[in-house]
């Protein structure tokens, strides 16, 4: 205790000592630290996503798998009747669930209690739904609240919204809206609010018996898909053995089936979610690894700059350890204070990293989307202490041992061996900071470039100065006749309406029913399925290459389709105006042929999109003059909740949900410039202590050559030219590994910039000049300073 107690002075009294230097290993090893904590928190919240069901070891997914055009598609939306049969034939199934979202169905929701209506998300299923997940009943009993068809159960702030309290809830009856049809139901139960680390985000559970048997009913049919399969299987069930009994499942209740079944287990999705020709090919889980990569990395170079500033004074302790040496220290006892030094600073360094980390999670939530709290650290405390500890070792290693290891004689007559290696070190340090920043800062160019990209790339129509508002209540039933009433407003351009969005990562409704003349016996194709209006087309500005749009004049619109040239192609088809096609089964005639546009963002290639006509709709789509854009939609307000009140309006605009499709990737590239921005500060702050030491040791000579008629820059250019190369050297390293880590990044988007040279000079000019800037501060306070002050005798 007390050789500790005296490791700690001596730690504390070169601290003060060296002022600079202790506060350029403090501010380094707080931002790393700071910086590794930020991102620890991160990945332990979306490594935790999903998995606080009880039942989560033994909770799967079942997925599908279709051969389209020699490609492989994987599909989570499944076949109605799947989960009942399942759960009735195979032994190793304890349940087996449906659950569909509903916005799945493009379904507009709005529930009502008396004056109260609000719109909501939630989902139809099973009746064992709250038997196999962990969403905790406040009120009823799992495995009875959804027993009856007409039974619905929500969740504590909808009970609240609706009816003023979680109590007053409880067996009220209600009213809910979808697909223009009234519907009644009775709150059998309420649970807790749906916590922020599930995937499944709702405010009520319907039962599937009412979506199969009133609202969808073409979901009972075999050859139709949509909802989510889940089973929760027995205990020791072999995973792998159980996908293959299910392979070809469905065979026996569908002749004609093209589907082959798996599982994947459910709190999987979230982060290996990513399928590529039907093999698993990633997801969120690449960034998880790639920021515990960046994370670790700047605490590296952190560590870096704490071990070349050490070596880098190791002069100014010769005569210390020579003497220690002396009167009987040994290695290991030199090791050991060395090592303690270290881990002090360091635990001073936690101290402030502490302040930094509560200082930036507000903004640090801000950038990710997350609801991280200051509780975080008390619960992960003993994590972050022992991270502190193998930092402070790390950092403090290769001095602890290099500085111990000297001859005592030799250290005593000012004369070690060494030095050499110890130079060459430092050097190969500095060049892989500097390579690691310039890495990052590579990186953060070209994911940058990528984003503008596809933010700007034309999707096919025009996404400007397009809103859209779902219908509900008289306005769907109704449509056409508040179309006009939209379409007097001096404002607006057009109107037209759609069955959903056409930004859906998913593709939203699809359908494999197509069949037409010619088409080869196991050709598979996926269309992205839309009901639109006669106005839809022109208001979206897609524009026609063939054929015609829908208009009233056809008569019977119902029987006309129109395709989108990837759907043309796909199909094979020659000349395919007019030509007759089935969609399930009913004979069709092609109208017209559209220009290919996106139906989701670049990562996925184009779809084939078949529209149909429909006159009432889900979704209102209003092309609006540019630059009246809150006047319009102030009349377009008026307008909708007198004609349908009791409904509130809520609109968006067609930019910014398409953009809303890259929210991940801005976030990726928000986080990658902020620890790009650390590397470098963290390295620059390394570079300048060097520098500074450097100068120190050269303040002699520096004089001398003054004194000999060495001018400012002369001094500048001795001093600067050994850093440069030095950065040169890392611009020269950085550039084949950056090239080759963003290459793998942009495969997995379908349309993709080509990585540009001017990237990496950007980068390289960006390292040199802030070196430059760094050395120069010392550099020229040397070359100006007064020679006969460095010459003087001590």
């Amino acid at each position: 205790m007390i050789m500790f107690k005296n490791h700690l002075k001596i730690a504390w009294r070169n601290l003060k000592r060296n002022p600079l230097f202790s506060l350029i290993n403090i501010l380094g090893l707080s931002t790393g630290m700071a910086s590794a904590f930020l991102i620890y928190f991160w990945v332990t919240d979306e490594i935790m996503v999903d998995k606080f069901h009880v039942n989560e070891p033994n909770l799967y997914q079942v997925l599908m798998k279709s051969e389209e055009n020699g490609i492989i598609r994987i599909l989570d939306g499944t076949q109605g009747p799947l989960a009942e049969a399942l759960e009735k034939d195979l032994p190793e199934v304890e349940h087996a669930l449906t659950v569909m979202d509903g916005g799945k169905l493009g379904m507009s929701i709005s529930f009502k209690n008396e004056e109260n209506m609000f719109k909501t998300a939630g989902l139809f299923a099973s009746k064992t739904f709250f038997d196999a997940f962990t969403f905790p009943l406040i009120h009823g009993t799992a495995s009875q609240v959804l027993s009856d068809k007409d039974a619905v159960v929500i969740s504590e702030n909808f009970a609240i919204k609706l009816f003023g309290s979680v109590e007053n809830a409880m067996n009220r009856q209600m009213e809910y809206n979808m697909f223009g049809n009234e519907h009644s139901a009775k709150v059998t139960g309420v649970f807790k609010n749906v916590p922020n680390n599930s995937t499944l985000q709702f405010n009520f559970v319907a039962t599937r018996k009412k979506l199969l048997e009133d609202i969808w009913t073409n979901g009972q049919v075999w050859t139709n898909t949509g909802p989510d399969t889940y089973v929760l299987l027995k205990p020791n069930v072999d995973i792998a053995t159980f996908n293959l009994k299910i392979e070809r499942f469905i065979d026996k209740y569908d002749e004609y089936n093209t589907f082959s079944l798996f599982t994947r287990k459910f709190s999987d999705a979230y982060l290996k979610g990513n399928y590529e020709n039907g093999v698993q090919s990633g997801g969120r889980i690449t960034y998880v690894k790639l920021f515990s990569f960046v994370a670790l990395l700047v605490l590296l170079i952190a560590c870096i700059n704490f071990m070349n500033l050490s070596t880098a004074r190791v002069s100014r302790r010769f005569k210390e350890i020579g003497i220690k040496k002396t009167l009987g220290s040994t290695k290991r006892i030199l090791v050991v204070q060395f090592l303690a030094e270290s881990i002090f600073i360091t635990f001073l360094s936690l101290a402030l990293s502490l302040v930094l980390v509560i200082l930036l999670i507000p903004v640090f939530n801000f950038i990710t989307g997350k609801e991280l709290g200051m509780d975080l650290i008390f619960q992960h405390m003993s994590i972050l202490l022992l991270g502190t500890l193998v930092t402070g070792f790390i950092s403090g290693s290769y001095p602890a041992f290099y500085l111990s290891g000297f001859s005592p004689l030799a250290t005593l007559k000012g004369k070690f061996q060494g030095k050499g290696t110890e130079l060459f070190a430092r050097k190969g340090l500095v060049v892989f900071q500097f390579m690691a920043s310039l890495v990052l800062i590579i990186s953060v160019l070209i994911i940058s470039d990528q984003i503008n990209f596809a933010l700007t790339k034309p999707m096919g129509y025009q996404k400007e100065n397009l809103v859209h508002f779902d219908l509900e209540g008289k306005a769907y039933e109704n449509a056409p006749v508040l179309f006009d009433e939209i379409e007097k407003i001096d404002g607006v351009e057009s109107v037209g309406g759609i069955s959903e969005s056409l930004i859906r990562e998913d593709g939203g409704s699809s359908t494999y029913g197509i069949d037409w003349p010619g088409k080869a016996e196991n050709l598979e194709i996926d269309f992205v399925l839309r009901r639109v209006d006669e106005n839809l087309i022109q208001t979206m500005n897609i524009e026609m290459v063939a054929g015609d749009v829908f208009t009233p004049e056809l008569g019977s619109p119902e029987s006309y389709l129109v395709l989108n040239e990837e759907a043309v192609g796909l199909m094979g088809l020659k000349d395919p105006v007019g030509k007759k096609i089935q969609l399930w089964g009913e004979d069709k005639t092609i109208l017209g042929v559209m220009k290919n546009f996106h139906t989701a963002s670049v990562m996925q290639p184009i779809s084939p999109v078949v529209f149909r006509y429909a006159p009432n709709l889900d979704l209102a789509m209003v092309r609006i003059r540019p630059g009246t854009a809150a006047k319009t939609i102030e009349s377009l307000e008026q307008i909708y909740t007198s004609f349908n009140p009791g409904f509130n309006f809520s609109f968006g605009f067609q930019d910014q949900s398409v953009n809303a499709q890259y929210l991940t990737e801005q976030r990726i590239l928000s986080l990658s410039k902020y620890f790009a921005f650390l590397a470098i500060f963290i390295s620059c702050l390394g570079l300048f202590g060097l520098a500074a030491f450097n100068t120190e040791l050269r303040i002699k000579e520096i004089g001398i050559r003054k004194v000999l008629g060495s001018s400012s820059l002369g001094i500048l250019r001795l001093l600067s030219s050994d850093f440069i190369k030095l950065i040169v050297l890392s611009i020269a390293l950085a550039i084949p590994i950056a090239w080759y880590a963003m290459s793998d990044w942009l495969l997995q988007f379908a349309y993709r910039i080509t990585i540009s040279w001017w990237a990496f000079a950007v980068s390289g000019i960006l390292a040199i000049t802030i070196a430059m800037i760094t050395i120069s501060f010392q550099a020229i306070k040397a070359a100006n300073a007064n020679p006969v002050k460095s010459l003087r005798t001590e």
